[in-house]
């Protein structure tokens, strides 16, 4: 039986500032923290007013719907007891089963008067297929951007989802209506890094593989939401051109000796990785 829906009990700008005092307050410790999903999106969207507009229009679960349903924060394992620690003075409740079962890759804490619930992936994501932040304070990808995670790595961390949804679907349709690919620029916190992209999925076929079938759904929900008359035909037309540069990039970029091996088997074999979600 499917549990019901949360949300989120905070306004959209409210969320957002407590979650930015929240990872900023990790920092003052040295401890790294930054958002992930939807909030990141959100974040770096907000210089973007035609941004934060579709988005609250389509909506994320469906149409009318609060835009956020947890805060999802990625961090270091070797800083876990830390990590611990700040929620611990800030008076966040603990869920103790899933953090003493599951410590070493993911944290779960309860805002203390129930406004929202925060999830802290460690070095990872490790759902249908991984997102590598690294292990090394300070060395790792979480110091390449503040408050969130990078625009690329928010893009695989949405890529990687085998049974994707509408939710994520629209998250990657609100990405790529505001933010362009880097190209040969200059690198930009603003711009998505489609070598780093490049790179990643070219080394594990099944990954690359799952990121084009999931850029073509976005394409397809995006054609229904302009049909509907719900994008204009500059946002439609922006966003589409965006994804089919990136699968043209991912198409024709350099693939590594493992990717190779593993395109031979194509899809005659499991390419992701079956989830199951950790129960509140």
């Amino acid at each position: 039986m499917t549990e019901p829906q949360t949300y989120v009990s905070l306004s959209d700008a409210e969320f957002l500032r407590e979650s930015v005092a929240l990872v900023e307050g990790a920092r003052q410790r040295n401890v790294s923290l930054r958002i992930l999903g939807s909030l990141a999106i959100y974040s770096h969207s907000v210089h973007v007013p035609e941004c934060i507009t579709v988005f609250r229009r389509l909506g994320r679960v469906e149409e009318g719907k609060p835009l956020f349903t947890d805060l999802d924060l990625a961090g270091y394992a070797r800083q876990s007891r830390f990590i611990s620690g700040l929620f611990k003075d800030l008076h966040f409740k603990s869920d103790d089963v899933v953090n003493g079962f599951f410590g070493d890759r993911r944290l779960i804490y309860y805002e203390g008067t129930g406004k929202f619930h925060v999830d802290v992936f460690l070095d990872k994501l490790e759902f249908s297929h991984d997102v590598q932040f690294g292990s090394k304070p300070a060395g790792g990808r979480l110091e390449l951007d503040f408050p969130t995670i990078t625009l690329a790595d928010i893009v695989l961390e949405k890529l990687q989802i085998h049974h994707i949804g509408r939710k994520d679907l629209v998250d990657l349709i609100i990405l790529f209506l505001g933010h362009d690919l880097r190209g040969n620029e200059t690198p930009n916190s603003e711009l998505i890094d489609d070598q780093y992209l490049c790179a990643v999925l070219g080394d594990d076929w099944g990954f690359w593989h799952e990121s084009l079938q999931n850029i073509e759904k976005t394409r397809q929900l995006l054609d229904t939401f302009a049909q509907a008359g719900r994008l204009d035909p500059d946002q439609h037309a922006r966003v589409r051109g965006r994804l089919a540069t990136l699968t043209q990039r991912l198409n024709t970029s350099p693939k590594t000796r493992k990717w190779e091996k593993r395109a031979r088997a194509g899809t005659s074999k499991a390419w992701y990785r079956e989830v199951e979600e950790v129960v509140r």
